[in-house]
Order: C-alpha cells, then sequence, then structure tokens
C-alpha cells in the first residue's frame, strides 16, 4: 500500500492513508457532510487507537467509520471491535475494488469514491452510554476547535505549511 506526500498541503492528511483510502475519505465527508453530520477524520480516541472518520449528526450521535482500501488492508486490522464504545453507530467503508462480502453483517457499509458514497448496508445502533457520549462531544468540540484554530493561524501568517499540524495533539 504506498504512502502519499507524508505532510503535504492538506490538513486531512497525515500521512499514513493510501490513494485509495485517501479516495474514500473524500467521498465519505462529502456524503456524510449532505447528509447533515460533522465529521473529523483522523480521530484521537481514549483507549488510544485512532478512527478514520468520526461523525457527529444534528441529533448528537456519534457514527464511526472504519475505511478499509484492500482486502489485505481489511485482513491485517482487527482493532475495530475496540470502537464499540465510542459510537452509536460502526461502518466500514470501501470502494467498489474491494469485495463487499468480507465485511461482516452486523456492521454498517458504505462504498465510496472521490465523489460520493453509496450506504449498501445501514449500521445497527448501539447507543452510547450518556457519560460516555459527554465526554466524547466535548472531545470533538474541543478538537474540531483546536485544528480550524491551526488553520486560521497559519493562513494568517501566510504560511500554509500544514505539515506543522499536530492530529495527535490531545484534544483533552
Amino acid at each position: 500500500m504506498p504512502i502519499v506526500q507524508i505532510a503535504g498541503n492538506n490538513p486531512l492528511v497525515d500521512g499514513r492513508q493510501s490513494e485509495k483510502a485517501l479516495m474514500v475519505q473524500r467521498g465519505m465527508i462529502r456524503h456524510l457532510e449532505d447528509a447533515g453530520h460533522a465529521v473529523l477524520p483522523e480521530f484521537p480516541l481514549a483507549n488510544g487507537r485512532r478512527a478514520d472518520l468520526l461523525c457527529l449528526d444534528r441529533k448528537g450521535r456519534f457514527t464511526l467509520i472504519e475505511i478499509k482500501s484492500s482486502v489485505e488492508d481489511y485482513k491485517v486490522d482487527r482493532k475495530w471491535p475496540e470502537y464499540s464504545g465510542f459510537c452509536d453507530y460502526f461502518a466500514f467503508a470501501t470502494w467498489s475494488g474491494v469485495p463487499a462480502g468480507i465485511f461482516p453483517q452486523t456492521t454498517g457499509l458504505y462504498v465510496a469514491d472521490a465523489h460520493y458514497a453509496e450506504l449498501l448496508r445501514e449500521p445497527p445502533e448501539q447507543t452510547m452510554h450518556a457519560a460516555s457520549r459527554k465526554a466524547l462531544t466535548l472531545r470533538f468540540a474541543r478538537l474540531a476547535a483546536q485544528r480550524a484554530e491551526r488553520i486560521a493561524r497559519f493562513a494568517e501568517a501566510g504560511d500554509l505549511a500544514f505539515d506543522r499540524l499536530d492530529f495527535d495533539k490531545s484534544a483533552d
């Protein structure tokens, strides 16, 4: 899986994603934002894991999207069950070159390209505990504000060197 330009000019890219994963990410973000979600890519979770996309809908519910760019990517990465406490809905997102049949029937599934995404299977609801929801909502808001501030600060200085954005900085 090739790595794209590390720390390029896109603040949504941290250098770990393949070109296919970035394509899926773009399509998913467009789809989710059109559906009314606020979306943060590469969201650090309290358990040390990182969500590919964490989405907050208008009702305050969280959807966590795990992007898989190949069959191999899915086979080697078994951390996704650890995401259940951090969302109301969990889904995989992939592209048309990955067979949909490899993904568990108990999760949601999207197929995306660079322009949009299609929901193939609705994710089942798994309501979060109230205290977990409050903590995640605050973390989501703080991280979104921190990212917006960093982008504004660099743009204001005329220095669009997004490579200095620290995606690992805690939102606590």
